[in-house]
């Protein structure tokens, strides 16, 4: 099978959306699946939306089969300019374990280095991030706050982009501006 990662195009916003929700509700419920819809469309309305980090793959018929989405985030304020959220990545059901959201989220980490970007940071389980670089970000001064409900320490990781990018970057972690994470 042909694929190919893009960025977000106008004809894929909806087909997207149907893919993660379909995807959430067969691995977790379809309450949380609306969650994270949800906050895809937030995050499209936000002045931390980058369009060019809403990456999809495509299959050879246009058909949405992977979705990463990075978008820009900061600690207390601070590191506008450094840090990425990736929040959420999805692969269709019946294409999982094909190294989709690993190819996704490789471009996006390349992509994020082009545009100047230092760090990025998930919340997930450590088994399907820590192949990618990603590490618990409390090791780095990193930690979650109030608003981010966490089920262990280490489900909350980042990953530099540039060496030692995270020599000078440190602080809590706080969801307060996502209106469908409260």
């Amino acid at each position: 099978m042909n694929r190919f990662i893009k960025s977000m195009e106008e004809k894929h916003l909806q087909p997207s959306l149907d893919m993660v929700i379909r995807t959430f509700t067969n691995s977790e419920t379809a309450e949380d699946a609306q969650i994270v819809v949800n906050l895809i469309e937030e995050i499209r309305r936000m002045n931390t939306y980058i369009p060019e980090l809403e990456l999809i793959m495509v299959d050879e018929n246009d058909e949405v089969i992977g979705y990463a989405m990075f978008s820009g985030f900061h600690l207390g304020g601070r590191y506008r300019d450094e840090l990425l959220l990736l929040s959420p990545v999805a692969v269709k059901t019946e294409c999982q374990r094909q190294h989709i959201s690993k190819e996704l989220i490789e471009f996006g980490f390349a992509r994020a280095r082009e545009r100047g970007y230092q760090a990025v940071i998930v919340e997930g389980n450590p088994m399907n991030y820590r192949s990618r670089g990603f590490r618990t970000s409390a090791d780095y001064g990193i930690v979650a706050g109030a608003s981010v409900g966490l089920p262990a320490p280490e489900c909350l990781m980042v990953k530099e982009l540039c060496e030692n990018a995270l020599d000078h970057i440190s602080g809590v972690v706080e969801y307060t501006e996502y209106k469908s994470l409260k």
